[in-house]
């Protein structure tokens, strides 16, 4: 997404990778930040949070020792991805 995001976003290069850092950022100091992704046969709780610039969603899970991100999606897409 980052080489994607640099070749066709030339106005705003590095957007993508600032709002991800700061996003990444948000949910590690409020795990229960996004709200929560319903998908069926899903073995943990995965929410999801809105990059409101770049307008992509972040999917995430959250254990006790780490956040993990499954997927950065495009909100435009008008669907989720299946994870």
């Amino acid at each position: 997404m980052k080489t994607w995001w640099r070749r066709h976003r030339r106005a705003a290069p590095d957007l993508f990778e600032e709002e991800l850092d700061a996003t990444l950022g948000l949910i590690v100091v409020t795990p229960e930040l996004g709200s929560v992704f319903e998908q069926e046969d899903l073995d943990v709780e995965v929410r999801r949070v809105l990059m409101p610039r770049t307008r992509n969603h972040v999917y995430y899970s959250v254990t006790a020792t780490e956040v993990v991100v499954h997927t950065v999606w495009g909100a435009p897409l008008g669907r989720g991805p299946i994870l």
